[in-house]
């Protein structure tokens, strides 16, 4: 095998409030070898958060051109706006070794998919982990305990919910966060046994069994 190994594009998705950002933060708090892709979005900053941390803040225009000249693993639109994985925030890290968190939709994990079908680089680099709350009630629970939300804007994400909870067949791992330690723990385990699958690992001249 490769001293040179790439690293991996974990693409996690679920509905909001199934807690992906709070387990994910808590792998990235213990640091080492992960990077979380920071996406990019035509919606407004909301309070406290920075251009090129939270998210890459775009004008629709500006996002359009990203569109148009082929830089985004994916992209879609969601409630009223549009959201995309920049290009190069996942492969530059992938190339050297890291991996890679990346926090989208189940729309924008469709055709990321598609992606992995024409590229067999990008395919042996990407899992796909789905988030799931304990229950429905669960979900509306955390969504109303924020209290950042709007009530139109709770249903919405709930009416949403119900469609997504639908599409974890589509994923290769399944995590239902009941409690976020746990959760991540799992990732964590995750991450650790997809950097052993056959296709995810790099081979040099001196591997004796063949290609």
């Amino acid at each position: 095998m490769s001293d040179n190994k790439k690293g991996l594009a974990l693409v996690i998705s679920g509905p909001s409030g199934a807690g992906k950002s709070t387990v994910c933060n808590l792998l990235l708090e213990k640091g080492g070898n992960l990077h979380f892709s920071v996406s990019c979005t035509t919606r407004s900053p909301r309070e406290g958060e920075l251009n090129g941390v939270h998210y890459h803040f775009l004008s629709k225009g500006e996002f359009e051109d990203n569109i148009e000249a082929g830089n985004l693993l994916e992209y879609a639109e969601v409630h009223g706006n549009y959201y995309g994985t920049l290009k190069s925030e996942v492969l530059d890290q992938v190339n050297q070794g890291k991996n890679v968190l990346i926090d989208i939709d189940v729309q924008g994990q469709r055709l990321l998919r598609k992606q992995c079908e024409d590229d067999s680089a990008l395919d042996a680099a990407t899992v796909f982990i789905f988030f799931a709350p304990p229950s429905y009630a669960e979900l509306e629970a955390r969504l109303r305990g924020r209290g950042t939300e709007t009530e139109e804007a709770i249903v919405k994400r709930l009416t949403n919910a119900r469609g997504e909870l639908d599409a974890w067949r589509e994923y290769d791992f399944m995590i239902v966060n009941k409690d976020a330690q746990v959760a991540a723990d799992e990732l964590s385990t995750i991450i650790a046994a997809s950097g052993l699958r056959p296709k995810s690992i790099q081979l040099d001249q001196g591997w004796p069994y063949g290609k």
